[in-house]
C-alpha cells in the first residue's frame, strides 16, 4: 500500500511590485521554510521553482539567487537535474546544535544576571510561563513560538551581542526541531517548569544557579531528541526493511 504524503508546500503570498526583489525574496523565502513541519515523517519537502514563482507572482531568476543562498546557509539543497529541497538537520547535528546553543545560553543567563535590570528580566514571563495554567491543553504551535522567544530573550539581555548572534543563527535551524519534541511526552508542561526556576534564579541574581538551570533545560532536550528521534528511526527503518 502507496504511504500518503502530506502537502508542505510554503505559504507564500504575492510579492509587491514596489519591493526590491534581491533584498526580500530571500528572507520570505526563509521564514516560510522555517515554518515547515520539515521533520514529519510525510513532509513534501520538495520545491517547485516554478511554483514560488506562480505565487509570489515573480520571475524565477530572483527565487534562484535566494535558493542559492539559502543552500549556502544550510536550509536548502540544490540537486541537479532532479530540484530544490529543503534541508532538514541530520540527528548528529541536531543534537551538536544543542550542545552549542546549550553552552551559548548558559552564559548569557550568568551574564543576565549582572546586566539586565530587573524589569528587563520580569519580561521574561510573558514568554516562559504562556499557557502555565492549562498547559496540557495548550496550542502547541503558539507554546513553540514563545519558548523559542523566552530563549532569545535570555541571550538579548546578557548584553553580548556576538554571542546573541551566534546563538540565533543555530536557533534559525531549531525552530521545526522544537515543534516537534513539544508534541512529544507532555513537554510543554515540563519547559514550564523549568522555565519559572530560571526566570526565579535570574531575578535573584543568582548568576551560578540560573547558568546551571539554563544548560540543564536545553540538555533536556538534547537527551529526549537523542532518545526519542533515535528509536523512531530505527522502528521506520525496520518497518522499510520489511
Amino acid at each position: 500500500m502507496q504511504k500518503k504524503t502530506q502537502r508542505s508546500s510554503l505559504k507564500l503570498r504575492p510579492v509587491a511590485a514596489n519591493y526590491s526583489l534581491k533584498d526580500h525574496i530571500y528572507p520570505i523565502l526563509k521564514s516560510a521554510i522555517m515554518e515547515m513541519d520539515i521533520y514529519s515523517a510525510n513532509a513534501n519537502l520538495r520545491l517547485d521553482e516554478r511554483q514560488l514563482a506562480e505565487q509570489l507572482q515573480i520571475s524565477r531568476t530572483p527565487i534562484r539567487e535566494a535558493l542559492a543562498r539559502l543552500e549556502r546557509e544550510g536550509f536548502v539543497e540544490i540537486k541537479p537535474r532532479k530540484g530544490v529541497y529543503v534541508r532538514p538537520k541530520t540527528l548528529p547535528e541536531v543534537l551538536e546544535i544543542v550542545v552549542v546553543w546549550a553552552a551559548l545560553e548558559s552564559m548569557a543567563a550568568r551574564l543576565v544576571t549582572r546586566v539586565a535590570s530587573d524589569k528587563d528580566i520580569a519580561s521574561l514571563r510573558k514568554f516562559g510561563v504562556k499557557n502555565s495554567n492549562d498547559s496540557k491543553r495548550a496550542d502547541i504551535e503558539e507554546y513553540s513560538e514563545a519558548n523559542i522567544k523566552f530563549h532569545q530573550r535570555i541571550l538579548e539581555l546578557s548584553g553580548c551581542e556576538l554571542l546573541s548572534e551566534t546563538a540565533d543563527r543555530l536557533l534559525q535551524h531549531m525552530h521545526a526541531v522544537r515543534r516537534r519534541a513539544m508534541r512529544e511526552k507532555d513537554r510543554v508542561s515540563r519547559s514550564v517548569v523549568d522555565h519559572m526556576a530560571i526566570i526565579e534564579a535570574l531575578e535573584n541574581r543568582e548568576g551560578e544557579l540560573a547558568a546551571m538551570l539554563v544548560r540543564d533545560h536545553t540538555m533536556k532536550l538534547h537527551d529526549h531528541i537523542k532518545n526519542t528521534w533515535q528509536e523512531l528511526q530505527e522502528n521506520e527503518s525496520t518497518q522499510t526493511t520489511r
